[in-house]
């Protein structure tokens, strides 16, 4: 599967531009899936429901199953998070995946930049930047600058730039 990243920081607008990236690409016939990084310990369970309890048993893994859809939730129990070439193994194949966030992991990233954050540019210290999507030109990165709101571009830039990643 080709993998590309979608990084920046806090609210210049990762998941807006992934989830535009998700219906752009599904539109042209591309199965895609996405993976989303957290800094936070994040429970999509509640406490009190099945699958809660079994997770509070002990269980390592909690696979919900109903007739639209499942959901796997694994535990790590104190191990360490797994690299991210782990955690794409797990997916059924696909032509991309989308990954957000991820910024210190080896793959090739765009990098989406808003002006009213006021963020420093990952591209100007990350190598693996090979586009930035952005509301403002930058005439000093010695990658391409992509209007944000120009999906197909950005779109064709992962189209380019995602590739298989090794172990």
């Amino acid at each position: 599967m080709r993998v590309i990243g979608v990084v920046g920081w806090k609210n210049n607008g990762k998941t807006t531009l992934v989830a535009r990236l998700v219906e752009y690409l599904s539109c042209a016939g591309y199965r895609i899936s996405t993976i989303k990084h957290g800094h936070h310990s994040i429970d999509l369970d509640r406490p009190g429901k099945d699958t809660w309890r079994h997770r509070e048993a002990g269980a390592t893994e909690v696979l919900l199953a109903t007739s639209r859809r499942y959901i796997l939730m694994h535990e790590l129990r104190e191990k360490d998070e797994p690299p991210l070439a782990d955690l794409i193994a797990r997916l059924t194949p696909v032509d991309f995946v989308i990954v957000e966030g991820f910024k210190g992991t080896r793959l090739p990233k765009i990098e989406v930049h808003r002006a009213e954050r006021a963020t420093d540019l990952i591209a100007r210290s990350d190598p693996d930047v090979v586009a930035v999507a952005s509301d403002v030109a930058f005439s000093d990165l010695a990658v391409p600058v992509i209007p944000l709101d120009d999906v197909p571009a950005v779109a064709a830039a992962v189209l380019v730039h995602a590739r298989v990643l090794s172990k």
